[in-house]
Formats: structure tokens, C-alpha cells, sequence
């Protein structure tokens, strides 16, 4: 008997228990679709568009609370005023018969055709007013802004456009100096120590990139390095430019690149970045340093040109000699693998006089190592003329020292552009 009830009371609380989880069950899928009616109710309430008036969405300009007159604001402030427009106007020539059916020919029905040269734009660069004395005032810009150049207008801040008369130019380091009416000038611009610059600093780039039409475009980046070496102008002369991230591009060349203290540090030189490049690189562009460019200035101010000491021989690069000559023809031992090979040497020149012949291999200048032409010159154009120098070469495949005294000179803005170097 106690069997029967022990029995019926496992089998009830079994029934219990299978209730309760049935129950449980329906209990708890109840809520969760009660749930989920819930949130699809509040996601279609929360993504439909009300509606009613639009009258509520009106806003308004609030007072600006970023800094107007920050350091960059006020460098390019101090500085606006000096940079200009540079205009490369040249000669094209036009016919000034009539076209007809056959091409042009005379208003009076003849064959012969005449023709008259006007001047164009050929070229738009950058500048900056560094003096104003009296009635003259006086730009530096790029060389290769004004290269080729009839005529040569300048834009100033203010839109008034004047003439401009070319005091001197130098190709080596791709810089020049104009001269204009200082009437309508009101600001120039001052010249800070490039030595002092150090990478990472804030600098602007201040010019007309693609053009007097974004004249007194400004550009803010860093000095990314202070001492790069690069080849300037079309004789492939090395030269220490600086490089900063501001962007340049064309147009912008001859415009300064300045410090937060609104003194100009630089030149900047698009010409230098697209040599160098062979393409447009973003982030990378050079300025020449201004320490150099005052040194140039002066020059171009009191002679019109840079007269700077020549060797008077023309020369290739020992790497365009094949290892065969070097070895059969210039005899030169396994080592020596750079330098300037002496093609020609001119009568009565610096070198003829310290005893340079033809073939003779140039390895060194002074301390300072000559692996091309463009590294001989940078060497050269350290001296002064009248000054002494040091020169190291092979021939014959021995190694000789002489005394070069630099009592010639060339005027380096014309240049050779041939494969064989003159200097």
C-alpha cells in the first residue's frame, strides 16, 4: 500500500514539474515575441520621417570662436603685401595678311605675306619685394620664371600691374632680381638666417600657384629637411636647397617660404622639385635657403651677374667612360671609379696654367670628394676668384696634386646643356 501512494505522489510532482516547464516555455516565448514587437515598433517609429512643418529646422551662424590672429595668420599678414605675380611675356610673331583658301596672303591680293611680333604671356611665376629705396623697388624670384623673357610685368598684391626691367640673373642657383616703380608698394619683406632653421619647424609657402589668377595663395607645412643636396639650373650644378611639405606647385616658383615670425627663409623653386622628381611628388618640395639668396642678390645688385671661377676645360663624367677605356685609355687602377675625365683644355686658362692635360682624371678639389661635374662645380664655386685650390688627379694611372689659382673667371648664366661639360 505504501508502494501505491509513494508511487502516485512521483508520478504528480512529475506531472508538476512537466507543467511547470511547458508553462515556463510558453511563458518565455510569449515575452520574447512581445519583445521583439517592441523594438520593430521602436525602429520603424525611430527611422520614419515625421511629419508636419520644416519651420523648426532654421538655423544660424554662430560667433566664431576659432583664433583669427594666430602665429600663421599674422606671419602671412606681415608678409602678404610684398609677394607678387611675375609675367614672362614673349615675343610671337603674327601674320598680318588675310586667310584664304590657300593660307595667308596680302589684303591687296599679292603673295606676299608680312608679319609683326606682339608680345604674349609665356609664363607666369612668383616674387617678393625685398627693398624699396626711393622710387625704385626690388624683387628676387627664380631664374627660370623670367628665362627667354622680351618683356617682364609684375601683379602686386593689390591687383595694379606695373613693369619690371631685369637687374641680373643666375642660372647656377636659379635666382633673379627685378626692378620696379615703388609707388604702389607698401610692404616688403626681410630676409631671416636659414641657418637657423631646424626640421619639424612651421613654415608657409606664399606664391601664385598655376597662376596670377590664386595669386597670394598661402600653403602651411614644415621644414622636412635643411640640407638637401640637389642639382640646380641647366648645368647641373649641385646646390643645398631646403625641403618642406607646403605645397608648391607651378606658379608658385620665386615665392617666399617664411617662418611664423613672418621672415623669409627661403626661395621656393618648383623648377628644383620637378628636375629632381622628373614628376609632380606630393609633400615634397625645396626652397633655396635665404642665406644664399641674400649672398646672390648683392652680387646681381652690384655687377648684374654672378662671375664666379672657371677652370676653362671641358670634361665628361667618368661613369659615361666604359671599363675598357678606363682601363686602355686612362689607365686608371680598379679604385678609382669616380671623378671628371678632362676632354679639352683651353689655352692660357687656370688649368693649362697649373699643367691639366687632356684625359687627366679629376678626383678631388680641395677636401671635397669630385664624383661628376656637378659636384666639381659646387666644389668650384666655393672659391672666390683670385683664391687658391687644391686639385687631385689621376693620369697615367698615378695620382698628382696641383695648385689651381683662380684668376679666370666665367659669367655662369649662360651654359652648355651638351653631354660634354664646359667649365
Amino acid at each position: 500500500m505504501n508502494r501505491i501512494k509513494q508511487a502516485f505522489k512521483d508520478r504528480l510532482w512529475l506531472g508538476v514539474i512537466i507543467v511547470g516547464l511547458f508553462a515556463g516555455l510558453i511563458g518565455g516565448g510569449i515575452a520574447l515575441g512581445i519583445n521583439n514587437l517592441v523594438q520593430h515598433h521602436e525602429e520603424v517609429t525611430s527611422t520614419r520621417v515625421p511629419a508636419g512643418s520644416n519651420k523648426s529646422g532654421g538655423t544660424k551662424v554662430n560667433k566664431n570662436k576659432a583664433d583669427l590672429n594666430g602665429e600663421a595668420s599674422q606671419a602671412y599678414k606681415s608678409v602678404q603685401g610684398a609677394v607678387v605675380s611675375v609675367i614672362n611675356k614673349q615675343k610671337v610673331q603674327q601674320s598680318s595678311g588675310t586667310l584664304g583658301i590657300f593660307g595667308y596672303g596680302s589684303s591687296n591680293g599679292s603673295s606676299d605675306s608680312s608679319s609683326d611680333n606682339k608680345l604674349e604671356t609665356a609664363s607666369e611665376g612668383s616674387g617678393v619685394i625685398y627693398k624699396k629705396s626711393g622710387n625704385s623697388a626690388y624683387v628676387v624670384t627664380n631664374n627660370h620664371v623670367v628665362k627667354g623673357s622680351n618683356a617682364l610685368q609684375v601683379i602686386l598684391s593689390n591687383g595694379k600691374k606695373v613693369n619690371a626691367d631685369l637687374v641680373g640673373a643666375d642660372s647656377a642657383t636659379d635666382l633673379a632680381v627685378l626692378k620696379i616703380n615703388a609707388t604702389n608698394v607698401k610692404t616688403v619683406a626681410s630676409f631671416g638666417n636659414s641657418n637657423s632653421i631646424v626640421p619639424g619647424q612651421d613654415v608657409l609657402a606664399i606664391g601664385s600657384p598655376m597662376g596670377s589668377e590664386y595669386a597670394n595663395t598661402v600653403t602651411k607645412g614644415i621644414i622636412s629637411a635643411k640640407d638637401r643636396t640637389l642639382k640646380a639650373g641647366t648645368d647641373g650644378t649641385l646646390t643645398s636647397v631646403i625641403q618642406t611639405d607646403a605645397a608648391i606647385n607651378s606658379g608658385n616658383s620665386g615665392g617666399p617660404l617664411i617662418n611664423m615670425a613672418g621672415q623669409v627663409i627661403g626661395i621656393n623653386s618648383m623648377k628644383l622639385a620637378s628636375d629632381t622628381q622628373g614628376s609632380s611628388v606630393e609633400g615634397i618640395g625645396f626652397a633655396i635657403p635665404s642665406n644664399e639668396v641674400v649672398t646672390i642678390i648683392n652680387q646681381l645688385i652690384k655687377n648684374g651677374k654672378i662671375t664666379r671661377p672657371s677652370l676653362g676645360i671641358s670634361m665628361v663624367d667618368l661613369s659615361n667612360v666604359t671599363s675598357d677605356q678606363q682601363q686602355s685609355v686612362l689607365k686608371l687602377p680598379t679604385s678609382v671609379s669616380k671623378g671628371v675625365v678632362i676632354m679639352d683644355v683651353n689655352s692660357g686658362s687656370v688649368a693649362d696654367t697649373a699643367g691639366l692635360k687632356k684625359y687627366d682624371v679629376i678626383t678631388k678639389l680641395g677636401d671635397t670628394q669630385v664624383t661628376d661635374a656637378g659636384s666639381l662645380k659646387a666644389a668650384l664655386y666655393k672659391y672666390k676668384v683670385g683664391q687658391n685650390a687644391k686639385v687631385t688627379y689621376y693620369r697615367d694611372g698615378q695620382q698628382h696634386t696641383a695648385t689651381l689659382h683662380l684668376t679666370k673667371s666665367a659669367d655662369t648664366t649662360s651654359t652648355d646643356d651638351s653631354q660634354q661639360d664646359n667649365n
